[in-house]
């Protein structure tokens, strides 16, 4: 972690999401910047991520995927104490319940999309769309997402043999997107340099757990 949180302060992504002894939710307090670390929790991977998010940094952000309701209700203890951004992926109702922001994934459907974009107008919190491409990324700035979530950079342990976009399609797609673009894919601290300037954040499983 130490790793990425080097590659963060390098590429200067590692200013706090909120300001410092505010209280983090999913919800935005201003002045607000966006995170430059994100974990991400991964069925396989990383079932389980509390012990990962309660070393990351204040002001960093983590996504909760597919989680067993007691380690979503841990993780969201540990991000309040710890002071980090919390979203739910996929399911805007459960995010409610936990005060959490929103992960809209690319491939699959999201549950409760109306009632959580009715609240994120009155409560301001974060919306975030996952995208491997143009039709993503279009979704994206129709929904008025705050960040969108563009993979996969590099090869990564989550799809073995799947082609990545590489630094400069990335780059390319990030550009075109009209929001901040977060990189997730085979991100460490040893290719984190390669990644653009442009680059709103770094997102990873494995470089956590």
């Amino acid at each position: 972690m130490r790793t990425l949180e080097a590659a963060a302060r390098r590429l200067k992504l590692a200013g706090p999401g909120t300001p410092a002894g505010g209280r983090v939710t999913g919800r935005l307090r201003w002045p607000w910047r966006l995170p430059g670390l994100w974990l991400l929790s991964d069925p396989r991977r990383l079932p389980d991520p509390r012990a990962a998010a309660a070393r990351l940094p204040p002001g960093a952000a983590v996504v909760a995927r597919d989680l067993a309701p007691a380690v979503l209700a841990g993780l969201a203890a540990v991000a309040r104490r710890r002071r980090l951004l919390l979203l739910v992926a996929g399911e805007g109702r459960l995010a409610l319940r936990h005060g959490a922001g929103l992960l809209l994934p690319d491939r699959r459907p999201t549950t409760g999309l109306p009632a959580f974009l009715a609240a994120r107008r009155r409560h301001r919190l974060v919306l975030l769309a996952a995208a491997h491409g143009r039709a993503g990324l279009a979704r994206a700035r129709r929904l008025g997402a705050d960040a969108v979530l563009l993979s996969p950079v590099f090869p990564t342990a989550s799809h073995p043999g799947a082609p990545a976009l590489g630094p400069l399609r990335w780059a390319a797609l990030a550009a075109r997107g009209g929001r901040p673009a977060v990189a997730l894919g085979g991100v460490a601290g040893g290719n984190a340099g390669r990644l653009p300037a442009r680059t709103a954040g770094l997102a990873a499983i494995g470089g956590f757990a």
